[in-house]
């Protein structure tokens, strides 16, 4: 997620420490590299005329020139900006009191539009709520047909019927009415481009359902043409909010940071991977933060938060308490990492990380390697690894169809994070943010294919 971007910004944040106290001959040259790196990232031009105007006015003020640490000063003003021109604060969904609330989505063909419905819906349940889907997309073929698999992965009904638009859109209103739902999220149809007839038919809808809220769905990979598609539409119909589909996929980051400052209208939601869980709220703040290279704890810990059962975050809480850490726990602390999304995104979030490793090829497989093995043991073993002498290391790579140096590297990388488990207890960690389960996967042997459950018994 805007890889190319971080990256840049690195590079000229790192220069601009080694340089002591700043002259505005500096703050120029940092002003250009900056404008040359948002432009590269296939940010609005007005955007960035507007980002550096305000960076340049705060950067060149007697505060910053005459400080000890000005290149701190400056990369906190870039950190600032960022984040206004990111959105400011993080904007939310109107909620109708009465219910229910009616949200329209609109967007064109391709964009995700029906697909984000659906991880909406889930984002809604999450937080208490009764979503209904309304599947007023009739112009593509089988976009009902879609939207109704779709609700049945997040455990959302769908009302839709073959008739107009308009009185689909008005009878899933009436549907929620009736069967208690206090949200309506109508998909509406899309269009390769806009035209007449698509805003024709969204003014029709609008109209006749007045939703407290209209979100466009843009796909972030088109960089500014996203921005055109969202100023076409906000011409026509009043919106309230964006959702950025396919951000994951995105090393630009053009469209996150023009979309708001073009339109006056906030991102509320971005897509972050294909899967139905994959949709976060958007937070200006954060994405500022992981675009600076900062990490974003605060959503790691959100991450974590919905990975972890009860049981399990209590478990770790006396593991961490008595200082006792085995491979199960080990084994269980890395199933809960894989629940928290893929591990080059939860490396991102992590503050502190050299870029090296974040820009590692971080394979998500290694972890069934890991996992096989410990299936491989028996229950004393994962218990107690002291064990597991050099016999019985010959017997679980055999029966996990690994090397005995995978199982060693294992076996290491297990004492390093059980020594800092125990440090941890008893209060002597350094304070540095550590996820528990996550070991050096680089000393594992790389092997095609997906590993083999051989699990005992």
């Amino acid at each position: 997620m805007f890889d190319a971007l971080s990256n840049r910004f690195d590079a000229i944040f790192t220069r601009l420490r080694g340089r002591g106290r700043l002259s505005e001959s500096d703050v120029d040259e940092v002003a250009r590299e900056i404008r040359l790196a948002l432009l590269e990232a296939d940010v609005n031009v007005g955007v960035v005329r507007n980002f550096i105007a305000r960076v340049k006015e705060r950067a060149t003020g007697s505060d910053v020139l005459k400080s000890l640490t000005p290149a701190q000063q400056v990369i906190k003003i870039v950190h600032e900006e960022l984040v206004t021109t990111l959105g400011g604060e993080s904007a939310k969904l109107t909620m109708a009191d009465p219910p229910p609330t009616v949200i329209m989505l609109a967007g064109l063909q391709g964009s995700g539009k029906t697909t984000a419905a659906a991880k909406l819906a889930r984002h809604l349940v999450a937080q208490g709520r009764r979503p209904l889907l309304v599947g007023a997309d009739l112009q593509r073929p089988a976009a009902v047909e879609q939207l109704r698999t779709l609700g049945a992965q997040v455990d959302v009904p769908v009302s839709s019927q073959a008739a107009d638009p308009v009185a689909v859109a008005r009878g899933g209103i009436d549907d929620a009415a009736r069967l208690g739902r206090d949200v309506v999220i109508i998909d509406t149809a899309g269009r390769l481009h806009v035209d007449e007839e698509l805003m024709d038919e969204l003014a029709r809808v609008h109209a006749a359902t007045r939703p407290h809220d209209v979100l466009l769905v843009v796909d972030a990979m088109t960089g500014q043409e996203a921005v055109s598609v969202a100023e076409a539409f906000h011409a026509r119909v009043p919106l309230d909010g964006v959702i950025l589909t396919k951000i994951d996929g995105d090393a630009r980051g053009g469209a996150a940071l023009s979309v708001k400052e073009v339109i006056g209208r906030p991102i509320l939601f971005v897509g972050v991977g294909e899967k139905v869980d994959d949709f976060e709220a958007f937070h200006p703040d954060r994405m500022a933060s992981r675009i600076l290279g900062m990490g974003d704890v605060l959503t790691l810990i959100e991450r974590a938060e919905e990975a972890y059962e009860e049981d399990e975050a209590r478990r770790a809480e006396e593991i961490l308490r008595k200082g006792e850490f085995t491979l199960e726990d080990f084994l269980g602390q890395m199933q809960a990492l894989k629940r928290m999304g893929p591990l080059k995104s939860i490396m991102a979030m992590l503050p502190g990380v050299p870029k090296e490793l974040k820009d590692a090829d971080v394979d998500d497989g290694q972890l069934q390697l890991v996992e096989a093995i410990i299936y491989s043991m028996t229950p004393e073993e994962r218990r107690n690894p002291a064990v597991v002498n050099g016999s019985r290391r010959k017997r679980i790579a055999r029966g996990s169809g690994r090397s005995v140096q995978d199982v060693n590297a294992l076996l290491n990388q297990f004492r390093m994070v059980q020594k800092m488990m125990r440090q941890v207890g008893q209060g002597r960690g350094k304070g540095r943010l550590s996820l528990p389960g996550l070991p050096d996967l680089s000393e594992l042997e790389s092997l095609p294919g997906p590993p083999v459950d051989h699990r005992p018994g």
